[in-house]
């Protein structure tokens, strides 16, 4: 299975929530992506000074396909997360496109 997870809720329990799915379906064999958008790009700071151990191990492994460069502008984010060795994508209108992971496959949910 593919699943690409598009991430637009800024409450830390939804995203942690989120975190957990996207490491479970890894875990379990699937092709798993996160794409970081919405008010969601604020919250990568925040996971990071805290230290979050499941953002880390998602982080680690690569499953942060990217974050919205639109909406990291947008929210004040941009400059914290163009440091973060995450891609910034921005290829409809600004925004991640999702019809590029349904081209290669994927199902989208999103949260």
């Amino acid at each position: 299975m593919k699943i690409a997870y598009f991430a637009f809720n800024g409450n830390t329990m939804c995203f942690q929530h989120l975190l957990l799915n996207t490491l479970d379906l890894y875990q379990k064999g699937h092709e798993v992506k996160l794409i970081i958008e919405g008010e969601a790009v604020k919250l990568m700071q925040p996971m990071i000074e805290s230290k979050n151990p499941i953002f880390a191990k998602v982080r680690e492994l690569g499953l942060i396909d990217c974050i919205c460069k639109a909406c990291s502008a947008s929210l004040g984010v941009l400059e914290y997360n163009q440091t973060l060795n995450i891609p910034l994508k921005g290829d409809m209108n600004g925004h991640p496109s999702m019809e590029a992971y349904l081209k290669d496959g994927y199902q989208i949910i999103t949260l």
